[in-house]
């Protein structure tokens, strides 16, 4: 087990620059967010440049790429060749983890268990994983619904984040039945009013999630996702809960 942060921590930051940063804050590991309408590394530029792409993948100022956050965005069959050159970027650059995006609520079941087993059937031909992401407002919100899509779409896992469970939620949700679909974790700190607090004003108990991660055998990534506040110290941020996580890993 072991603590990341995602390039999406400084949205608005040129890559190269965030990659300086986080190193600077000593992170030892990152996960490249790759969206369509951000600052950095974008599918589009995956799919038309992809030598550029491997390059960007790979001049990481030493930092480990655990994995690629993917929010692709091109409709119909497009998405799924752009996903398969995500797919190539990944193999190619020793990624083995993938985060796609859940659709948003109204989608029928049936229809997103397919398209999941569809990414998982590619993915797999690249020997990399596909993880689907937790959010509000989509069908991973639902603690039920993941578990019985992550049952029916044989390989897939999870990237879950917690804070996407308790907000909005007057009682702490049960998720403990996930944990075995988990195969890697976005953390900041929430409560139930708001995604994100300071860290130690929230309800996060990552002692508590971490001791159920370890239990299933858990050794990826825990990657911190904070973005950035008006009137809030977003780079103490992000150090305060580096080291609070890897003070609870060495436990």
């Amino acid at each position: 087990m072991f603590v990341a942060a995602t390039t999406q921590c400084y949205p608005d930051m040129p890559l190269s620059e965030t990659i300086e940063k986080l190193a600077h804050l000593e992170f030892s590991h990152i996960e490249l967010g790759v969206y369509e309408s951000g600052n950095h590394l974008k599918p589009s530029d995956i799919k038309n440049n992809f030598d550029q792409a491997l390059k960007t993948c790979l001049n990481t100022h030493r930092l480990v790429v655990t994995g690629l956050d993917l929010q692709i965005e091109d409709p119909g069959e497009e998405y799924y060749v752009t996903f398969t050159k995500c797919c190539e970027l990944a193999k190619a650059a020793k990624i083995v983890s993938l985060t796609v995006r859940a659709s948003e609520h109204g989608t029928p079941f049936n229809e997103e268990v397919e398209r999941y087993k569809r990414l998982v059937k590619i993915a797999d031909v690249h020997g990399v994983r596909v993880g689907m992401r937790t959010e509000v407002g989509r069908l991973s919100a639902d603690v039920d619904t993941v578990s019985v899509i992550c049952g029916h779409v044989k390989g897939m896992g999870l990237a879950m984040d917690p804070s996407h469970y308790h907000f909005g939620n007057p009682e702490p949700p049960n998720y403990e039945k996930l944990m075995p679909y988990v195969h890697n974790v976005y953390l900041r700190d929430s409560t139930p009013e708001q995604l994100q607090v300071r860290v130690g004003q929230g309800i996060i108990d990552y002692g508590r999630l971490i001791n159920l991660l370890r239990k299933e055998g858990f050794r990826r990534t825990l990657c911190v996702d904070i973005q950035p506040q008006v009137d809030v110290d977003h780079d103490g941020e992000l150090r305060k809960l580096r080291l609070l996580l890897e003070s609870l890993v060495l436990i």
